[in-house]
């Protein structure tokens, strides 16, 4: 009995440590606009019923950006 208790108070604090971002999904798009490329993250969140956090943009001769999508 004692060992069952252990292992479930094992597991429990093992899922509990686990965060939120190691359930989060890279997206990486690209446009010609700062504005443009956000709204593809936007649009691609929205189809998934996510929220998403903008990670990475670079401005060379067009915008690409990474962001992380999550519930």
């Amino acid at each position: 009995m004692k060992t069952i208790k252990a292992m479930t108070i094992a597991a429990a604090a093992a899922l509990s440590l686990m965060s939120a971002a190691s359930f989060a999904q890279s997206i990486s798009v690209t446009a010609d606009t700062l504005d443009g490329a956000e709204a593809q993250i936007a649009a691609q969140a929205a189809q998934h019923g996510d929220q998403y956090k903008i990670t990475e943009a670079n401005t060379n001769n067009r915008v690409h950006m990474t962001a992380e999508l999550y519930k």
